[in-house]
């Protein structure tokens, strides 16, 4: 990250040594330095201090705007990092983060213009590049997106992810052979990539080459025994040793790593679980009159908190991923945010404690469905809900539920109906509906509510 050196003092933070009095540009390299070690809090309180005696810090300003929006709070991200441009406007890189910003809160057309200013002040910059790739691939222009990778590769033929992208783009246009081809060279670049080793396994699954796809999730754990990732896809792959549930380690491994741009994601794939989800609940519950005490289980970046928030009195969300539990906190919709295994926490709720449980998505993670499900009727109310939903296995196929090779679990509509019923809950609906597209195809599901009976009147 470039700095430009700016006159002034500035006094370190409350624990910084030695105690005097620092330079400006000095404070703005403490600042950087904690902010890519990970140290968000410390670096904030610098870019604060220098801010505070330099308001117009260009890069200050646009350092303290990247941390915002990795803290999820990506509008006074947008607005750091303008004003800093509007000081400074000749830094590729910041256009550029500008352009990461627009692209991962979903502002395409704004993103395009950012990164095409990035391009033209730095055109030899094969990472800006990519990054076009990556919007253009969002933007449904995929010939524009397979040019912008090309080029990065050009520019740069050792370029790791710009080789992966073109290998995941040319599969996600049925384009194996070359799909293969892309990846197979990021691998040998790199062969302990794991996003490349996994969307190498994918290619391999989607030209029927299923062994070839076992091996590769079986060369990763050779190189990284216990990989998360690669034990989970080994197991959608090949159909052995499939676990009950994802493991916790896998979740938040594989959420934590897509947080900061999961909305963005799920817009383009025209993601429609919490509307789904939302539309389910007037037949159930009536008009929203904000009485309600509802858990909104697995609830990520929040999506679906301001469509349960009218209901609630009190509202509650539960996930597993920090990172994701961090972008959904700014969405001040939520009484509390935990970070917690699912079943483990509704278990540890007060019996008859919740009115409505929602799950958006989250119970895709979990074959087996019975622990959480008897956990759920424990917990809610006399004439309380469970609403959730799943994908779904063709009513012809005889297995309750199966581990697929993307990593999600489908269900069979009868499994469904048999384990609420076990868990003592009565089925309202097992509704079919679209969930997302993936690959140009609709992913299908099933919306599903459930009741726990009214109390038994006294005798």
């Amino acid at each position: 990250m470039k700095t430009k050196k700016k006159h002034g003092h500035l006094k370190p933070p409350p624990g910084y040594q030695p105690a005097k009095q620092v330079s400006l540009d000095d404070a703005l390299k403490l600042a950087v330095a904690m902010h890519c070690a990970n140290g968000l809090d410390d670096a904030e309180k610098v870019y604060g201090r220098i801010l505070a005696v330099a308001p117009d810090h260009a890069d200050a300003l646009h350092f303290m705007g990247v941390l915002r929006h990795q803290r999820g709070r990506s509008d006074q991200a947008l607005a750091l990092i303008r004003r800093s441009l509007a000081l400074n406007a000749g830094v590729p890189d910041w256009h550029n983060n500008l352009g990461n910003v627009l692209l991962e809160t979903g502002h395409l057309d704004e993103a395009a213009a950012a990164y095409e200013e990035a391009v033209r002040l730095g055109p030899d910059r094969a990472d800006i590049h990519n990054n076009l790739g990556v919007l253009r691939r969002a933007q449904g222009r995929v010939e524009d997106s397979e040019a912008a990778y090309r080029r990065a590769i050009e520019l740069d033929p050792k370029y790791i992810d710009a080789h992966t992208n073109l290998g995941v783009l040319l599969q996600n246009l049925l384009r194996s052979q070359e799909a293969l081809q892309a990846l197979s060279k990021a691998l040998e670049m790199k062969p302990l990539y794991g996003r490349t080793r996994q969307a190498l396994g994918m290619a391999y699954y989607m030209l029927g080459r299923f062994d070839d796809a076992a091996q590769v999730y079986r060369d990763w754990l050779k190189d990284e025994p216990g990989n998360p990732e690669a034990v989970h896809h080994l197991a959608g792959c090949s159909g052995q040793a499939v676990p009950e549930r994802a493991t916790d380690s896998y979740v938040e491994l594989v959420f934590d790593g897509f947080a900061d741009s999961f909305d963005a994601k799920l817009a383009k794939l025209s993601y429609r679980a919490p509307q789904l989800i939302a539309q389910a609940l007037p037949p159930l519950l009536g008009e929203p009159r904000g009485a309600l005490d509802v858990l909104d289980a697995g609830c990520g970046t929040g999506l679906c908190g301001p469509l349960l928030a009218p209901y609630a009195r009190r509202l509650v969300g539960v996930d597993l991923s920090a990172r994701m539990l961090a972008r959904a906190e700014p969405r001040q919709v939520y009484d509390a945010l935990h970070k917690a295994e699912l079943t483990a926490f509704i278990e540890a709720e007060a019996a008859g404690s919740l009115d409505l449980i929602a799950s958006a998505d989250t119970l895709c993670y979990f074959g087996d469905l019975g622990a959480v499900t008897r956990a759920a009727a424990r917990a809610l109310r006399p004439d309380g809900w469970l609403v959730f939903t799943v994908e779904s296995i063709p009513a012809a196929e005889a297995q309750d539920f199966r581990l697929n090779p993307h990593g999600r679990y489908s269900h069979r509509a009868g499994y469904l109906h048999e384990v609420l019923t076990a868990a003592g809950l009565v089925v309202g609906g097992v509704e079919p509906a679209h969930l997302r597209i993936e690959a140009d195809q609709p992913v299908e599901g099933f919306v599903v509510s459930a009741r726990k009976a009214p109390a038994a009147a006294p005798n």
